[in-house]
C-alpha cells in the first residue's frame, strides 16, 4: 500500500497487524506518533467505519494533531473518530448515557482546585482542624485512592491505620455525598463511572463494545489502574486493540501511572503480539548514548535497544556554576553563542527544571539580557482567580446544583452577601432539603438576615434566573459578553485601576475573545461541551511551538515534546532527584526516567548545569551534583567551570530587599495557616518551596515574609495566602 512507503520495515509491520492485541513498544523519538496516525488512516483504507474507531491520547494536543495529520492522509473521515483524551471521551459517553447513571447530563466537572475547595468547606463543616490536617493532603490521598477504585466504605473497613486515615474517611464520604447532591464529577470520576456503568448496564457495554471494532492507547505507560481497567472492561480479551508505549519515559506515578500496566498488559490479554520501534530519529549518537546510560541503572524493564542513523554530534557540555544566577548567566551565555555560531532561533532552545520555583532566576535574567521567553505549565490561564469566576457563572447557569460554584460567585462582584449570610442559609437549604440555588429564591423565610441582604440575594437570583433562560437562545459568546456587562466586573477593573487589576481585566478580555471566537467557529456548541473542555484543558494545550521564545519549563511538561538544544538544569541532590521530603509518592527510578525523557528531548546538543550552592528557604544551602551526572558514559561529555573560583555575583540582602519589596504581593487565596510562625517551611501554589523569616501584626493584618527559591522573597497577607506547612 503506497500510503506505508514513508514508513520503516519495523513501523510498517506495526501498522499492518490488524489480528488482535498488540502492544507497540516506542523508544524516544522512534516515530511514535506517526505510527499511530498511519495506523488510524490504514484502518480507514481497510473499510473501517471512522465512528468505529476509538483513539484514547493523553492530551487534547496530541488528540488535535494526531487527527490533523490523518485529515492529511485520508481527508473527509477524519472528524467522525472518536480521538480525545481518556476523560473527555468517557465524559462524552457519561453525557450521552446520563439516564443510566445517578447524574444528569449537564453535570459540572471539578479540576483539582474546585475539590481542593470542596475538601476545604467539607473539613471546615466537619471542626477538621486545616492547620494541622492539610486540606492538599487529605484531595491528594482521594484522589490516590479513587484512582486506585477504593470506595469510601472499603476504605474505612480494610485501609485505615492513622488518625490522617480517619479524617481522609470521613471527608471521602462526604466528598461523594455532595458530589453526587451537586450533580458534580471530578477527574476520577470521568473514569470510575463508566467502569460503573459497564459492569452494571450490560447493554451499555455490549453498545460500546459494538461500535468501537479497533481501540488505540497513546502513551500507554502513563495509564493509571483506572484507566487500564476501563481498557479492559471495554474490549474484550481477544478484541482489536492496540497500546503504544515506551516504560523508561513513565514519568508520572505521583499522579497514580501504573508502569506495570504495561507488563500486565501482556498477560492480561489473549496473544498479544509484541512489536518494537528501536530507530531513533530525534537525537544524535551521543545524546542516545547518554540517555541509555542512565537508564540501564533501572531494573525490570522491557526489553529494547534505540539506535539512530543520525551523526555522532557534539558531546554533552556539563557545567559547573557558582550558583543559581552564574546558572542563568552561562545558559544566556550559551544560547547567544549557539545562535550566533549556528544561525538558530530563540525556539529552538528549551530550559528544563525540576521545580516551578527555579524559573525566578531564569526569568529574571532573560528579562535584563531582554531575550525573548515562554513559559509552559506555569499557572493556568484557566485557574486564574477572575477567569475561575467567570467559569463559575457559567457552570452555575449551566447547572444550577453546582454549589461549589454558586459559592465561589455568591458574593462576586461585590454584593452584600457574606459568610455568616451563607451559613444561614446553608443551614435553612439542610433542614429542608433543598439545594443552595433553590433556597436563594426563599431567602425571606430564613430568619436573621437582614431584609437589605435579603433583596441582594433575590436580585443575584434573578440575575442567574435570567441567564439561565438565555442560554439556549444565545450563543456562548453572546451570553458570556452580556453578563460580564451586566455584571460591571470591566467597570470595577477599570475604577480599581490597580497594576492587578488591569491585569485580571485584561484576562478578562481575554476570556471575552476566546469564547466569543470559539462560538464563531462551533456555532451549534452548547454551553456544557464548552465547560468540559475548558475543564479539561492544561497549559501545554496552549504551546505555540512557532512563537520565536526560548521555553521555559518543568521536566514533566517537556514530555511529548522537542528542541534542536536542549538545557537540563539544577541537576543537584534533593533537587534532581528531588528530596522525597518534598513529594511523597517521587521514587528514584522514576526520576531517573525523568532525566532519560529530559536527554531525549534534544535532537542536536544537551547542557546539563548544576550549582555549587543554591538559595533555598531564605538561605545559602551547598549542593552537591546529582548522582545521575555520575552515571553518565564518560565519554559522552565534557565539564566546564562556570563562575567558579571567582568571587560569585549574589545580591546582597539590602538589594534583594529593594528589589522584591518595591511590590508586595497579595495572592487572592482564602485564609489557611494562618498561625505560621519564624522558621516554618512552606509550600505555595505559585512561588513553590518557601522558609517564614518574619510575622508581623495581627488578626486580619498579620503579614508574613517568606524567603522562596530562588532569591524570591514575598511578603504576604495570611489572610489570603494559601501557604501549606511542610514542618
Amino acid at each position: 500500500m503506497s500510503l506505508l512507503k514513508n514508513l520503516n520495515p519495523a513501523q510498517q509491520e506495526a501498522v499492518e497487524y490488524t489480528e488482535g492485541p498488540q502492544i507497540i513498544i516506542a523508544g524516544a523519538g522512534s516515530g511514535k506518533t506517526r505510527v499511530l496516525t498511519y495506523k488510524i488512516a490504514y484502518l480507514l483504507k481497510k473499510n473501517f467505519k471512522p465512528e468505529s474507531i476509538l483513539a484514547l491520547t493523553f492530551t487534547n494536543k496530541a488528540a488535535n494533531e494526531m487527527k490533523e495529520r490523518v485529515k492529511e492522509l485520508i481527508p473527509k473521515k477524519a472528524d467522525s473518530i472518536w480521538m480525545g483524551t481518556f476523560h473527555s471521551i468517557f465524559a462524552r459517553i457519561l453525557r450521552i448515557e446520563a439516564k443510566h447513571t445517578n447524574f444528569k447530563s449537564n453535570f459540572s466537572i471539578y479540576d483539582t482546585v474546585d475539590s481542593l475547595s470542596l475538601v476545604t468547606n467539607i473539613m471546615n463543616d466537619l471542626n477538621i482542624d486545616t492547620d494541622k490536617f492539610q486540606p492538599g493532603a487529605i484531595r491528594h490521598r482521594i484522589s490516590y485512592l479513587k484512582n486506585h477504585m477504593i470506595p469510601p466504605t472499603d476504605f474505612r473497613k480494610t485501609y485505615m491505620k492513622s488518625l490522617f486515615d480517619q479524617k481522609v474517611a470521613d471527608v471521602y464520604e462526604e466528598y461523594e455525598n455532595r458530589m453526587l447532591n451537586f450533580n458534580s464529577l471530578d477527574f476520577d470520576d470521568l473514569l470510575l463511572k463508566p467502569i460503573e456503568l459497564f459492569t452494571t448496564k450490560k447493554s451499555i457495554l455490549q453498545k460500546y463494545r459494538s461500535q468501537f471494532e479497533y481501540v488505540l492507547v497513546d502513551e500507554f505507560q502513563d495509564t493509571n489502574k483506572a484507566q487500564y481497567e476501563l481498557l479492559k472492561v471495554l474490549v474484550p480479551k481477544n478484541g482489536l486493540i492496540c497500546v503504544v508505549g515506551d516504560d523508561a519515559q513513565s514519568i508520572y506515578g505521583w499522579r497514580g501511572a501504573v508502569v506495570s500496566n504495561m507488563h500486565d498488559f501482556i498477560k492480561d490479554f489473549s496473544k498479544v503480539k509484541i512489536f518494537k520501534l528501536e530507530q531513533n530519529y530525534r537525537s544524535t549518537k551521543t545524546i542516545l548514548k547518554a540517555a541509555d546510560s542512565i537508564i540501564k541503572n533501572n531494573s525490570n524493564q522491557l526489553e529494547k535497544t534505540l539506535w539512530t542513523e543520525n551523526e555522532e554530534g557534539e558531546k554533552i557540555m556539563l557545567i559547573k556554576c557558582s550558583d543559581e544566577k552564574d546558572e542563568a548567566s552561562q545558559i544566556i551565555k550559551c544560547i547567544k553563542d549557539e545562535i550566533s555560531s549556528k544561525k538558530l532561533s530563540f525556539n529552538d532552545f528549551a530550559v528544563l527544571y525540576r521545580t516551578n520555583a527555579q524559573s525566578r532566576i531564569m526569568e529574571d535574567i532573560f528579562r535584563m539580557e531582554m531575550i525573548p521567553y515562554t513559559i509552559i505549565g506555569g499557572v493556568d490561564f484557566y485557574k486564574r482567580k477572575e477567569i475561575k469566576d467567570l467559569i463559575a457563572y457559567l457552570r452555575v447557569i449551566a447547572n444550577p446544583n453546582d454549589e461549589e460554584s454558586l459559592l465561589r460567585i455568591m458574593n462576586f462582584p461585590q454584593r452584600g452577601i457574606g459568610s455568616t449570610t451563607v451559613d444561614r442559609m446553608l443551614a435553612f437549604a439542610k433542614r429542608h432539603g433543598l439545594t443552595l440555588f433553590q433556597t436563594m429564591s426563599r431567602v425571606y423565610e430564613v430568619i436573621d438576615i437582614k431584609e437589605r441582604i435579603q433583596r441582594n440575594v433575590k436580585n443575584f437570583r434573578l440575575i442567574l434566573d435570567k441567564y439561565i433562560n438565555l442560554k439556549t437562545k444565545l450563543s456562548i459568546g453572546e451570553l458570556i459578553s452580556s453578563l460580564v456587562e451586566e455584571l460591571e466586573i470591566i467597570k470595577t477593573f477599570k475604577e480599581e485601576n490597580t497594576q492587578e487589576a488591569l491585569q485580571r481585566l485584561e484576562n478578562v478580555n481575554q476570556l471575552i475573545k476566546f469564547i466569543t471566537d470559539y462560538s464563531k467557529e462551533n456555532p451549534d456548541v452548547k454551553l456544557e461541551q464548552f465547560l468540559e473542555q475548558v475543564s479539561l484543558y492544561s497549559d501545554i494545550d496552549n504551546y505555540d511551538e512557532e512563537k520565536n521564545a526560548v521555553a521555559l519549563l518543568t521536566f514533566h511538561s517537556a514530555k511529548g515534546l522537542e528542541w534542536p538544544i536542549v538545557f537540563i538544569t539544577g541537576c543537584e541532590e534533593e533537587l534532581f532527584p528531588i528530596s522525597s521530603k518534598f513529594i511523597l509518592d517521587t521514587s528514584l527510578e522514576e526520576e531517573r526516567r525523568l532525566f532519560y525523557v529530559a536527554l531525549t528531548r534534544a535532537k542536536q546538543k544537551v547542557y546539563i548545569t548544576h550549582a555549587r550552592s543554591r538559595y533555598r528557604f531564605g538561605e545559602v544551602a551547598y549542593q552537591s551534583r546529582s548522582r545521575f551526572i555520575d552515571e553518565l558514559d564518560k565519554s559522552t561529555y565534557i565539564e566546564e567551570n562556570g563562575l567558579l573560583g571567582r568571587k560569585s555575583n549574589r545580591k546582597t540582602k539590602k538589594e534583594i530587599y529593594l528589589e522584591y519589596f518595591k511590590n508586595i504581593d497579595y495572592e487572592d487565596f482564602s485564609q489557611e495557616g494562618a498561625t505560621l510562625k519564624v522558621g516554618s517551611r512552606v509550600m505555595h501554589d505559585k512561588f513553590g518551596l518557601g522558609k517564614v523569616t518574619e510575622v508581623q501584626g495581627s488578626g486580619e493584618m498579620l503579614k508574613a515574609t517568606v524567603h522562596f527559591e530562588g532569591n524570591n522573597i514575598k511578603q504576604l497577607m495570611l489572610k489570603f495566602a494559601k501557604l501549606k506547612v511542610l514542618n
